[in-house]
């Protein structure tokens, strides 16, 4: 199965770079369910594969200046400390085991799969429908954007996505930034966010230093492949068929990891 998942490594990579994001969602299944690592410990892998790829992924757009620093900081700065305390002291405080009834045990490892699978359900409906960008609409104020980071820090923590579908909407819809720069700032809110959030994990796990980087420099290899594909194949007409992958394997996710345990 490892083998296999070598393989699949690449197809995290490979999204992000054919379709300029999604290859987050697939990479906790791949830990999971083919490396065979507890979802504690994957989503912390999760974290730094996702963020070196993305950082990776932002060098051309930071080369182009098409990554607004300034967002970056102001929508950055409260995501980060979502992420920290989240990573820091929410994940550690979660009991090993929730609560027990007849045969259903909902433990640490559970939780975290169930609301990464949610995420995925979620993410799937953005792919498939495509994005939905509101030219009129106004900006937002310091605030709401502030709330937007808090929210989108704490589900990469949980789960260890990069959360592009959420935060790219927000900068499009709410800053009314042009979409390659929106995806630019999107890809390095997200090597921040999950860079930091991994750093911050190291106090409770423990690390296979060798097997992480082989993942992640076969995921950053699935970047280039899909960047060089993305020139010959129009990525925006796969992302529908992307998102119907990703629906069924959340879906499959929710119904063997509770009605089929």
């Amino acid at each position: 199965m490892e083998i296999i998942g070598y393989f699949a490594s690449i197809l995290i990579g490979f999204s992000l770079g054919l379709l300029g994001g999604g290859g987050s969602i697939l990479t906790v299944p791949v830990l999971f369910y083919l490396f065979g690592i507890n979802a504690v410990l994957a989503t912390a892998y999760s974290l730094f594969i996702v963020g070196a790829t993305s950082l990776v992924g932002s060098a051309s757009y930071f080369r182009k200046k098409q990554i607004a620093l300034s967002t970056v900081t102001a929508f950055g700065l409260p995501s980060v400390i979502a992420v920290f305390l989240t990573r820091r002291f929410i994940v550690p405080a979660i009991p090993d085991v929730l609560f027990m009834f007849a045969d259903f045990v909902l433990t640490k490892d559970l939780l975290l799969l169930l609301l990464f699978a949610i995420l995925m359900v979620v993410a799937s409906y953005s792919m498939i429908k495509g994005r939905r960008i509101k030219e009129n609409a106004p900006k937002v104020g310091t605030y709401a954007l502030i709330v937007q980071g808090i929210f989108i820090g704490m589900v990469t923590a949980l789960v260890g996505a990069g959360g592009g579908f959420l935060i790219i909407p927000v900068l499009v819809n709410m800053l009314h930034l042009p979409m390659k720069t929106a995806i630019g700032t999107s890809l390095a809110i997200i090597a921040v966010n999950s860079l930091l959030g991994f750093v911050f994990s190291l106090s409770f796990i423990t690390v296979n230093w060798l097997q992480l980087m082989i993942i992640t420099g076969i995921a950053i290899l699935g970047i280039y492949l899909g960047s060089f594909v993305s020139t010959k194949v129009d990525g925006k007409k796969l992302k529908p068929a992307f998102g119907w992958f990703v629906l069924i394997m959340g879906t499959y996710i929710l119904i063997t990891e509770t009605f089929l345990l």
